[in-house]
Formats: C-alpha cells, sequence, structure tokens
C-alpha cells in the first residue's frame, strides 16, 4: 500500500532545512542589509556558527553539496586564510562579543584542512566570541584524509562531536559511487577519535544507492552498530544531475526504483530501532539517551541545513563561500565561487551575496513545517495562537490535507495534525501543503521518497 502512495504523492519536494527554502533567495541590491542585520542582533543571546569548506582530494559522485576537487594543498590553505578573514569581519560587524551555543564544520570535506590550518581557523573564533558551557564543536569527517595528526589537532581545538561519512560499506557500492572506504579503515578512524577524547560520533548512511539493495542496508547497519555511534543519519539519495553533473556518473538503470527506495528505507528504520535507537523525525537515529532524543523527548528538536539539531539559537552564521546563514531578519548565502568570495572578504565586506527578509507569514509557516518534521505532530490553534493570527489562517491548507488523512497518511484531530507510521516517509510531501513558494518556478527538487 505505501509504494501505492509513494506513487501518487513522489513529487518533487524540498527537504525542508528552511523555510523559505534556499532556491527562493534573491540577489542583494544593497549590500548593507546583512550588516544591518547582524548589527541588530541581541548580544543576550548565543549564536551559532556554521563553517564550510567547499574542497574534496575526490569527487564522490551521490554528492549534492558545494564543492570541487584539488589535488594541492595551496588553495585549501589560501582558503582558510579568507576564512579568518571572514570571522573577524563579522565579528566587528556585530554589535557586542558574542556567545556561541554550536560551532558546526560541513562541506566538502572540512577535515581536508591541515592540523595547523585548522587551529588556527579555531582560534580566530575563540578570539573573536566565548563559548557557552555547553557548546558543541562538531565537524564532518571523511575518514580517507584523516591521520593520528590531524584527529589531535581537532582535540586540542575543541571538537567534542564528529560525524563520519560512510553511506555504505559493500565495495561495488563503494565503486559505482566513487567512494572506496573499508570497515577497518573507518573502525581505524573511530578508535583514533575515541582515544583523543572526542567521544560524540554520528555516521551518515545512505539509501537508494546504485546497485544497493535491502541486504546491503541491513549489513552496513549491523557494520555500523559495531562502532557504537551515537547517532545515525540515513540519507536518501537525491538523484539530480541536471544541478550536479558528476551525477551523470551513476547509471539510471542501477538505481533502485521507488518501492525499492522504501524496503530499504524501512527495513533500515526497523532495523535500527530494534538496535535500541529512536527515531528522531524523517531521516536520524539516535541512541536514547543521547542530547537529541532528549530534545526530541522535549519537543526541543530543531532543524537547520545541517539537518536535525539540538541547536536552540535563533541565529546561525555561516562563514565560508556558499554558507547559508539565518538570522530573525532572514537567511542570507555566501557568494557560492571561491574567487568572488575572497573578493569580497580581502576588500573588508561581508560575503552575503544573496538571501531572503522573511515575513510574519513565512515565519508562521516555518514553525508548522519545523515542528511537523521534527515532531511530526502540530497543532495550529496552539501556533496561531503563538503568533497572534486567527485561527482561520490554515482553513484552506486543512482541506487540502484530507486527502492525505484519508490514505492514512495523517490524523486531524480539531487542528491538531499527526503524521502516522505510513506517513513518515512522506511528511516532505505534506509539509509541502504549507509552502506558499513551491511551484513558483525557483529550482528544482527530489522527489519525497
Amino acid at each position: 500500500m505505501i509504494s501505492n502512495l509513494a506513487a501518487k504523492y513522489n513529487a518533487p519536494v524540498p527537504r525542508y532545512t528552511s523555510y523559505p527554502t534556499a532556491p527562493h533567495f534573491k540577489a542583494f541590491d544593497d549590500d548593507s542589509l546583512y550588516a544591518y542585520w547582524l548589527s541588530d542582533l541581541d548580544p543576550s543571546k548565543s549564536i551559532s556558527i556554521y563553517l564550510h569548506v567547499p574542497f574534496c582530494k575526490k569527487m564522490c559522485w551521490y554528492c549534492g553539496c558545494h564543492t570541487k576537487v584539488t589535488k594541492q594543498y595551496d588553495p585549501v590553505g589560501d582558503y582558510a586564510k579568507t576564512l579568518r578573514a571572514e570571522i573577524r569581519n563579522v565579528a566587528a560587524a556585530l554589535p557586542a562579543r558574542f556567545k556561541i551555543s554550536h560551532v558546526h564544520w560541513g562541506g566538502g570535506t572540512p577535515s581536508i584542512l591541515s592540523a595547523e590550518d585548522f587551529k588556527s581557523v579555531m582560534a580566530v573564533i575563540a578570539e573573536n566570541f566565548d563559548y557557552t558551557a555547553d557548546a558543541e564543536r562538531a565537524i564532518e569527517i571523511d575518514p580517507r584524509v584523516v591521520d593520528a595528526t590531524k584527529v589531535r589537532a581537532l582535540a586540542e581545538a575543541g571538537i567534542n562531536r564528529a560525524s563520519l561519512g560512510v553511506q555504505d560499506f559493500n565495495p561495488d557500492i563503494q565503486k559505482a559511487i566513487n567512494r572506496v572506504q573499508s570497515f577497518e579503515m573507518t573502525a581505524g578512524v573511530v578508535n583514533l577519535l575515541r582515544q583523543n577524547g572526542i567521544e560524540k560520533l554520528n555516521f551518515d548512511l545512505m539509501y537508494g544507492l546504485p546497485l544497493q539493495t535491502t541486504e546491503d542496508v541491513a549489513r552496513t547497519i549491523e557494520l555500523s552498530h559495531q562502532l557504537n555511534p551515537d547517532r545515525i543519519a540515513l540519507f536518501g539519495y537525491a538523484h539530480v544531475p541536471w544541478m550536479k553533473t558528476h551525477m551523470k556518473m551513476i547509471k539510471d538503470d542501477e538505481l533502485p526504483g521507488t518501492e525499492e527506495r522504501i524496503l530499504q528505507a524501512t527495513c533500515a528504520a526497523d532495523h535500527l530501532t530494534e538496535l535500541g535507537y529512536q527515531q528522531i523525525g524523517l531521516d536520524h537515529f539516535a541512541s536514547p539517551d543521547d542530547e537529541m532524543s532528549v530534545a526530541l523527548d522535549n519537543q526541543q528538536l530543531r532543524r537547520n541545513f545541517q539537518g536535525y539539531t539540538t541547536d536552540a539559537a535563533d541565529t546561525m552564521i555561516g562563514i565560508g563561500a556558499s554558507s547559508i546563514g539565518k538570522l530573525p531578519q532572514g537567511y542570507v548565502q555566501n557568494s557560492v565561487s571561491t574567487g568572488e568570495y575572497k573578493k569580497r572578504i580581502l576588500t573588508n565586506k561581508l560575503a552575503a551575496a544573496k538571501g531572503i527578509t522573511v515575513s510574519a507569514d513565512d515565519k508562521i509557516r516555518c514553525e508548522v513545517i519545523e515542528r511537523l518534521m521534527c515532531d511530526l505532530s502540530v497543532d495550529l490553534d496552539e501556533v496561531t495562537e503563538q503568533f497572534g493570527q486567527p485561527v482561520t489562517v490554515f482553513d484552506q491548507e486543512i482541506e487540502l490535507l484530507k486527502d492525505f488523512q484519508k490514505d492514512g497518511l495523517l490524523t486531524l484531530t480539531g487542528r491538531r495534525l499527526t503524521v502516522t507510521l505510513e506517513g513518515r516517509f512522506l511528511v516532505r510531501s505534506i509539509c509541502a501543503v504549507f509552502d506558499t513558494y513551491l511551484g513558483s518556478g525557483a529550482g528544482r527538487h527530489s522527489k519525497a521518497v
């Protein structure tokens, strides 16, 4: 039955790591807007920082990120210098010295930075900001470019959580996605991290990859469980070769179909919950005592451009080329081109090139979508009261949701929506009902399943 419903609702929809979503950002007419937003922030509230490193030693063909391959280190070292300059530029635009609750390094491959360059960027952050007592400092790691020296540098710089890219442990699948990484290599890096005091570990796995079967997914989960990560993110491969041309290296006829993708996702979810993990929203799993599970239980889970998060800060400042930031006033995205990004920063400017100012309607819809993505439930009466809006605001959406209700994907009790077990994999399609930007012609998205 779920395969029939997936076929019915499997239209391209955003991943809803923000609302409005990135395809609707517009070029800034006024370079001073972002500076004004920064200057208007409340110093009594902590912020978070996301740093993007758009370099890899080798291109993974499934990758949907802003990155490029470099065989030489010089461009990476030069980029680290620009990161340091941007941090100083941003700090100078703020009205005071702020506290940071989360730092997250993403990419690309942030672990491509040398030990010295990584520590130097973290040192500049410490020079310009203070950390909250429980601050999380996380980095995404490619085990293929990490050694003992680099892990020691991460620990010395204060990193306390690491996410390891795994995807799948089947060597044939690894060859098909151009990412060969043995179980032994991954286990070795896990041991290095723990030996250096970095004990909070996440694994990123994928389903829907070329040549992948349900048995492959189950085996990868079993092997991952042997290494005991605190969190597992299980992403469905989004095949968008019109956006990322390297995805054309993946053969369409080797990709599993919708029904097989659903089997892989449900098998993985069942297996992970049997192993003791709690399912978080659409595609994350965490041990019961992990901060993410606690946040879910307390209805404090959030969602941002890194996916599900415990980061409760209203402001996330994006550092690095293509990096996206969120502020109370709206979203901003830095120049995607590393050349243009460097040019802006080295002339003492901010790097934000586009973004969007959020309206009152955007904010209330963002709250509804975030709660659905995180809690799989939302009380529309509570949300409208919270934002001082009439209860009739979402009358049209409630009518549109009745088809989902009829198909058993959600329940409607008054104005409370609750996504059913069958509807979990289609929660993005349910969220899309509240998206007034969808269909306006900006951008193409991956399918819901």
